[in-house]
């Protein structure tokens, strides 16, 4: 008995080709997706981090401006030092970003 090789259809060899570069188109397009879906875990990351920087700082900035504050109320005429408004903006933001930021955001990164 003799073996024989089984005839390959170049229409079924070359279906076979295109299965197998789909497969690995697919498992490169997963590998992509998990990359951006890194990156951009990082980039959020980064974000929370830098709200917590800006909290403490709009924190210091307003703790500088109450010592800071002068006895005697500016006169109609006199307009406040930029200082002053910076502080009293930043002291501002400090208690809007308390009253609405994220209850618990600090405990989801530990």
């Amino acid at each position: 008995m003799s073996e024989k090789t089984p005839y390959l259809n170049p229409l079924n060899s070359r279906k076979q080709l295109l299965i197998a570069e789909s497969e690995l188109n697919r498992a490169q397009l997963v590998q992509e997706w998990q990359t951006v879906a890194d990156d951009a875990r990082a980039l959020a990351n980064r974000a929370r981090n830098i709200s917590v920087f800006a909290s403490a700082g709009v924190s210091l900035l307003g703790g500088l401006a109450s010592f800071r504050r002068k006895k005697a109320s500016p006169t109609v005429d006199e307009k406040p030092s930029w200082w002053r408004t910076v502080f009293k903006r930043a002291g501002m933001f400090f208690t809007l970003w308390q009253a609405f930021r994220p209850r618990g955001c600090e405990q989801k990164e530990k």
